[in-house]
């Protein structure tokens, strides 16, 4: 019945997702699965922890434990998308709270029919018949009767009491309600200390410590909510609050670097805003400014926790930090502990960001706000678009140097850094195991803390239930204290080949940067791969360009990897590591033997060309060939599909030679997962080619029902390939 109900079910949206579609799937996670996910994880923990033989009298300390938290930003995240208003942000807050609390409540209502402990056979503690009475002194709705209830059984009254406070948190019933998640976990604290008074200790490491863990992973918020938002746009908005103001001189998005910082730091001498409330200055400003003011009525209602970074994607310079000082000033957040994040995405970018951090870190206003904020700065890094930029192996390199180059100049400001990984699930966006990721980044950028996403169909994959969510969070646990526990070894200060990486990763660049600006590219690209179809496809609210324009920097990640990995060049994930090794090795033959001594002593260098062997192993030359042959007759095909042919044998050819030739024992499991999928692959690779073809030379009426069959052929495709993008 189950496979009959699959087969028959639908296979892709009808219709493109909303901003409430996404949030209430990823609402699911948060409620559903990640609770029952958290306390397997400390379940296997705990286990191990006894298995080891350590001191147990440390496991029921939630303080000792991983500290997990969770966040989104579907609902805050503005980059390109223009449904995210400031409306959806304020209502993403407030589902996130009632989520919360409905969760703590779910777990103490489960816990009132097993304290049924009675007074008449235990002593009551002086604390809890004292906590009880102090709490009826409060008054409030309902007070009265839950007093009533349970009489001599003051464990259950006191949960029961617990229960009616966060009720009334849920409406904002105060003085009876919590003000945050520290009141709550105090009781929590007290109902703990008094069972182990009576010595029913067991109870409490068996029924309340998990509640505390629960509360103090999800809080009164669930999860931190990032705002993020393009470099870009906050320019335009401060050119139009400058032009509103009267400047004469506003254009702030070609003024020079010096001009821009001179001028943001003499503003932000004054706490005196630009804007009176209640103005409208243009799109771009009136949006952010109503976005910092949702930020502001959620602080006011209920505290920073569920408040996330603010994010600054594609930051260039210093002053793309410093115009967010100026929105929080404008509507008086500048006081508030929130982490301004530089989210560095290109090479270039990633080049620059030490000497950007740095100049970040010692500027007066974040000096100031260091106070607030500790010694921890976020900075985020991003996979996709230095990937687009470079290709793989450039990208990961520069992504591995700027971890290092980033640690000191935040170590000369005597701060550590929660860099945060914006990772995807396919491997040319970051994505892999966890632990082999943490294990490939420099030793010594582990601070203790660390951000990362989990993205699209990853989610699914890796979280659907509580038995794979706690694999992988065990795996990115472990991995993190791993990474740790090397920073203290010192053995690891042996000096690694950085020049032949720098070399390598330089020509692999120049190669994929002579591909994408090829002047044929786009036609290949637009013909060679069912891209028109994933644009049109419901795959996500957001739109797959972030400004319209038919190009390669403004095609969003996503698109861009699932497109290639569709019609099978997977070129995203190998594409000018052919022509850096075998120049390498040609012309640098000492470099090549020095890179080959090391592939499996530096483990950077072994995940790096794992996982482009990978995806080399995932391309399929024959299928290459079919979709190129969407292009006709047209000549202009062919330099280009040389291109990728011979780096893409080359490329092959060269990591037998690095990685050893024995691939069949070597990459066993993988060879043997791609044979089974092999000839069903290539079956819907030669439907969707068919069915390309009919649908561009289709007229308008006919277009829809080719449409609907190459969405089935894509979504079966990528159940094939388990990826998308």
């Amino acid at each position: 019945m189950l496979i009959e109900r699959w087969w028959r079910t639908g296979d892709y949206y009808l219709e493109k997702p909303t901003l409430a579609d996404e949030r209430a799937h990823i609402m699911h996670f948060f409620s559903q699965v990640y609770p029952a996910m958290l306390k397997e994880v400390d379940h296997n923990f705990t286990a191990a922890w006894k298995k080891a033989g350590f001191n147990q009298s440390a496991l029921f300390d939630i303080t000792n434990f991983p500290k997990i938290k969770f966040g989104s930003w579907v609902g805050g995240d503005r980059d390109g998308h223009p449904y995210v208003t400031p409306e959806i942000t304020i209502e993403t807050f407030e589902l996130h709270r009632a989520a919360a609390l409905n969760l703590h409540l779910k777990e103490l209502r489960l816990l009132l029919p097993k304290l049924s402990l009675s007074q008449l056979q235990n002593e009551v503690p002086k604390k809890l018949s004292k906590r009880i009475k102090t709490i009826q002194k409060i008054g409030g709705r309902g007070l009265a009767e839950v007093l009533e209830r349970n009489k001599y059984e003051p464990w259950r009254q006191f949960v029961q009491l617990l229960i009616l406070r966060l009720e009334a948190t849920f409406n904002n019933e105060f003085p009876l309600a919590f003000s945050h998640k520290g009141e709550l976990l105090q009781e929590l604290e007290l109902l703990g200390e008094s069972l182990k008074e009576i010595d029913a200790g067991h109870l409490n490491n068996q029924l309340i410590f998990p509640i505390k863990r629960q509360v103090d992973a999800f809080g009164f918020h669930l999860a931190k909510l990032d705002i993020r938002q393009n470099s870009a746009y906050h320019d335009k908005a401060i050119a139009q609050i400058l032009k509103f103001i009267g400047k004469k001189d506003y254009n702030f998005e070609n003024w020079s670097e010096i001009k821009r910082v001179q001028f943001l730091t003499d503003e932000l001498t004054s706490n005196r805003p630009f804007l009176v409330p209640g103005v409208n200055v243009g799109l771009e400003a009136d949006n952010i400014i109503k976005t910092y003011q949702a930020i502001r009525t959620t602080y006011k209602n209920h505290g920073a926790d569920g408040i996330g970074s603010l994010i600054v994607s594609m930051t260039r310079s210093l002053s793309d930090l410093l115009v967010v000082y100026i929105f929080l000033r404008e509507v008086g957040l500048l006081d508030l502990p929130l982490q301004v994040v530089p989210l560095f995405e290109t090479i270039g970018d990633l080049e620059r960001s030490p000497e950007i951090l740095s100049a970040y870190l010692k500027h007066p206003i974040t000096q100031q706000r260091r106070n607030q904020i500790g010694n921890i700065q976020e900075v985020m890094l991003g996979y996709s678009d230095s990937n687009k930029d470079g290709g793989i192996l450039c990208s990961r390199w520069n992504i591995y140097l700027a971890e290092q180059n980033l640690c000191k100049a935040a170590a000369k400001q005597d701060v550590e850094l929660r860099f945060f990984h914006g990772i995807g699930g396919t491997i040319s966006r970051g994505g892999g195991k966890y632990h082999r990721f943490l294990d490939s980044m420099p030793v010594n950028s582990m601070s203790g803390e660390m951000k990362l996403t989990v993205q699209g169909e990853t989610i699914t994959q890796q979280f659907a239930n509580k038995l794979n969510g706690a694999y992988n969070l065990e795996m990115l646990i472990s991995g993190m204290a791993r990474q740790m526990a090397y920073a203290q070894k010192g053995n690891h200060l042996k000096a690694k080949p950085t020049n032949v990486l720098d070399r390598l990763a330089d020509l692999s660049k120049q190669q994929f940067q002579a591909f994408v600006q090829h002047p044929n590219f786009i036609e290949f690209f637009s013909l060679a791969t069912p891209i028109d179809v994933l644009e049109q496809s419901n795959i996500g609210s957001r739109p797959a360009r972030r400004k319209g324009k038919r190009s390669v920097g403004d095609l969003r990640a996503i698109p861009w990897v699932f497109s290639w990995n569709q019609s099978r060049f997977n070129l995203t994930g190998w594409l000018g590591l052919g022509y850096a090794l075998k120049t390498l090795n040609q012309d640098f033959p000492n470099e090549y033997q020095s890179l080959k001594n090391w592939i499996h002593d530096w483990p950077f260098l072994l995940y790096t060309f794992i996982h482009i062997e990978t995806n080399l192993l995932n391309a399929d030359e024959e299928m290459m060939l079919l979709y190129a042959g969407l292009l006709g007759k047209d000549g202009n095909k062919n330099e280009i599909l040389r291109m990728i042919l011979a780096d893409y044998n080359e490329a092959k050819t060269q990591m037998n030679l690095l990685l050893g030739e024995n691939i069949e024992e070597r990459r066993k499991s993988q060879l043997q997962n791609i044979s089974r999928r092999g000839n069903a692959l290539k079956t819907l690779n030669k439907l969707q080619v068919k069915r390309l073809k009919e649908w561009r030379k289709a007229g308008e009426k006919e277009k829809e029902k080719h449409l609907h069959h190459l969405f089935i052929i894509t979504n079966a495709l990528s159940g094939g390939l388990k990826q998308t993008g």
